[in-house]
């Protein structure tokens, strides 16, 4: 083969997953893999792909280290937050601390060396970690914060606790009227405790100075290592504006090491929108914005799922919906006519009923079509259409309403890796009837409804083995507890949602998610069969390629080492 139409690299004698077969459980497996010009040029036997090889191109014997080594397609997180996850690694982390007293020590260390006045955010902590389950206030703060101003996000991002000082700058009071589908909690002299829910969270946001523009540059370079470290090769992403700007100008440096569909505030005045679709072309394979992302009621953690019936460990709440339903309707016809694809957080059965109806609306002719999306040939009928509006969680669903994702084409956007999480204590939220339904991901897949897993980074670990092995076991990580096994997945189901089914819910099933002639040339190398090993193993998979459009992006290269 001439050296115009040879391979740039070729893998051979090793074990590769092509991902063919994956949703079937019927992978395909094959010993070579030859790529060209971010493609994959041929798959097969050893003999047949090293022959194609010409002068140039590099090839690499998988089975001449010491130890085994894999390779499989790059994993497609249907979900994550990279500016926020870049940023709290910048600020303040509370992952993990496991006590009101461990929280504050953090905090207190945290301030001592910032300058007067200046701003502590970050989170990530977890009161359902803690022996006594009890929500910090804005006292415990103020003891610890030396006057900074504070606000701290729960591990859900969807309540956060504010001290005294940013409760001031915001002009809380108990006073204060929340806006819709807000709260602010209020102690018995009717003063805020600090703990700000859902929307009422914006109050004390709108008034933090915002991170310059290194700032957020530097938190979009650590959470793209991040990803890449895990074998993440794209990233359904919904973060700020200006965080989209920073990976903008990564990918203009050729410094982008990610593929990111962004996503746009349903919210947002529709022309700004349009504008916003505009500014980067909608067909470019590395960087481009995607689905309008919209909320409809908040977490289980924070009890502000909108649930419709009462949560069983707090008989007089049922959640806080973000939207009244005919707002909602009104805005989806108007989003959907401008040609943009709808995806609605939804964790409470209530919440996804309103996002199902919401997407069940007729509409209208469809003139500003995204030209990436080309199943949209006729406008929505309250029928089975295929345009590819998504629920992201899904948590919980009234088993009357899976059907209806099958008849309107709704994606189930989820996480697996959450129940590793909530498992603790979901069924006493939920109670057990409504528990048996939750976190039912073989049971969307036994109806026909695509499904596509990612993590919801920061609020998870980016890493996708966490959620593939709660997707096959069901289990705590320690193996010690089970939650409703009847919807575990089989290794092939739970691999294609992490890919294909990643891919398809961003139109992008005809060229990522396989490794098949024609397709990105974007895969990992793990250092164990993750097709095979003993579930419990999977937690502890270690990535030691990533490759990105043919190129190795994780780990960096060394000095003028070249990335192939």
């Amino acid at each position: 083969m001439s050296a115009q139409t040879a391979p740039d690299l070729i893998f051979f004698n090793g074990i590769i997953y092509t991902g063919a077969g994956f949703a079937e459980d019927q992978p395909q497996v094959v010993q070579a893999i030859a790529i060209r010009g971010g493609k994959v040029l041929a798959i097969g036997k050893n003999e047949e792909i090293t022959r194609l090889a010409g002068p140039n191109t590099h090839l690499r014997d998988l089975n001449s280290a010491s130890t085994s080594t894999f390779l499989f397609p790059g994993f497609n997180d249907a979900h994550a937050h990279l500016g926020e996850g870049g940023q709290t690694r910048l600020n303040l982390d509370l992952a993990g601390v496991k006590s009101l007293g461990d929280m504050l020590t953090k905090i207190a260390a945290f301030a001592q060396p910032l300058a007067d006045g200046h701003w502590i955010t970050g989170g990530r902590w977890d009161h359902t970690l803690w022996a006594n389950n009890v929500l910090p206030t804005r006292q415990d703060l103020d003891k610890v914060t030396d006057g900074h101003p504070t606000l701290l996000d729960r591990v859900d991002g969807h309540i956060a606790i504010a001290n005294s000082a940013a409760l001031a700058a915001a002009g809380i009071s108990g006073n204060t009227v929340p806006p819709q589908g807000g709260a602010i909690d209020l102690d018995a002299k009717g003063e805020p405790t600090g703990i700000l829910r859902e929307s009422a969270v914006e109050l004390v946001r709108e008034v933090i100075p915002l991170p310059s523009a290194e700032e957020r540059r530097r938190g979009a370079e650590l959470a793209i290592e991040d990803a890449i470290a895990h074998g993440v090769t794209s990233v359904q992403d919904f973060s700020n504006w200006s965080d989209f700007l920073a990976f903008e100008q990564m990918e203009k440096e050729g410094k982008l090491n990610v593929r990111i569909t962004e996503w746009l505030p349903f919210a947002a005045p529709v022309e700004a929108l349009k504008k916003m679709r505009a500014h980067h072309d909608t067909n470019d394979p590395m960087l481009h914005t995607g689905m309008l992302k919209g909320f409809m009621d908040g977490s289980l953690g924070s009890r502000t799922a909108a649930m419709k019936a009462p949560f069983a460990d707090d008989p007089g709440n049922s959640g806080l919906p973000q939207y009244k339903q005919d707002e909602l309707d009104r805005m989806s016809v108007e989003r959907a006519e401008a040609g943009f694809q709808l995806g609605f957080h939804a964790i409470g059965d209530k919440a996804t009923e309103m996002a199902l109806d919401a997407f069940s609306q007729p509409h209208d002719a469809c003139p500003d079509l995204n030209v990436k999306d080309k199943d949209r040939q006729h406008c929505r009928t309250p029928v089975a259409h295929n345009f590819r509006d998504r629920i992201e969680h899904a948590q919980v669903v009234d088993p009357a309403d899976i059907p209806r994702f099958k008849q309107l084409g709704v994606i189930a956007s989820m996480q697996p890796n959450h129940l590793l999480t909530d498992m603790n204590w979901a069924e006493a939220r939920l109670g057990p009837q409504r528990a048996a339904y939750s976190y039912a991901w073989k049971a969307f897949l036994d109806a026909g409804v695509p499904l596509a897993f990612g993590t919801d980074y920061p609020v998870e670990p980016i890493t996708p083995f966490r959620g593939l092995y709660a997707a096959v076991t069901r289990k705590n990580e320690a193996g010690t507890k089970e939650y409703y096994p009847a919807n575990k997945l089989t290794r092939g189901q739970a691999l294609a949602a992490y890919t294909q089914g990643s891919a398809y819910a961003e139109f992008a099933e005809t060229h990522k998610g396989k490794l098949i002639p024609g397709y990105d040339a974007d895969f990992i190398l793990v250092d164990r069969d993750l097709y095979k090993v003993a579930a419990p193993a999977i937690l502890q998979t270690v990535v030691k390629e990533t490759y990105v459009n043919g190129k190795k992006v994780y780990p960096p290269a060394q000095g003028t080492e070249a990335a192939q």
